[in-house]
């Protein structure tokens, strides 16, 4: 029986890997650009528009900022309290053209040790719970040099 594969956040990313991309919307008006996508109104506070188009975001950006994860999350994060809790690097990536900053975690196994402000990422596709029916995806950044996590 395989598991039903399950955004975690439905209409927030798509493609597999070779083609796996956040969604966003862009205004027509002002070509502000959004993530999490946005379906009703502009969120630039200088434009009036309302008229949004769902846009592919990057797959590529530079590290911004990024820190440690060193607690469970609260809800709607799985973790299961019978297991230890292992850190991860949370990650801030800046998208330059679309003027915009994508929070997420990195790869399992990649360290704030092994990141830098400026460095190239790239996004790919992360489970980031299982249980018995359905696997949970989402996404995470990767360095693009460097580590082979």
């Amino acid at each position: 029986m395989s598991r039903a594969r399950t955004p975690v956040v439905a209409g927030w990313f798509a493609g597999e890997e070779g083609d796996f991309h956040l969604l966003g919307t862009r205004c027509s008006a002002c070509a502000s650009v959004f993530f999490p996508r946005e379906d009703t109104h502009c969120r630039n506070p200088a434009c009036p528009g309302d008229e949004l188009e769902e846009v592919p975001l990057p797959r590529r950006g530079r590290v911004w900022s990024y820190t440690d994860s060193r607690y469970r999350p609260p809800s709607p994060y799985v973790t299961d309290p019978e297991l230890p809790w292992e850190a991860y690097a949370l990650i801030a990536v800046e998208l330059e053209a679309e003027r915009i900053v994508v929070l997420g975690q990195g790869v399992p196994g990649l360290a704030v040790a092994d990141l830098a402000v400026g460095m190239e990422v790239e996004l790919v596709p992360g489970v980031l719970h299982e249980d018995a029916e359905t696997v949970w995806t989402t996404w995470r950044w990767r360095p693009t040099t460097g580590v082979t996590a």
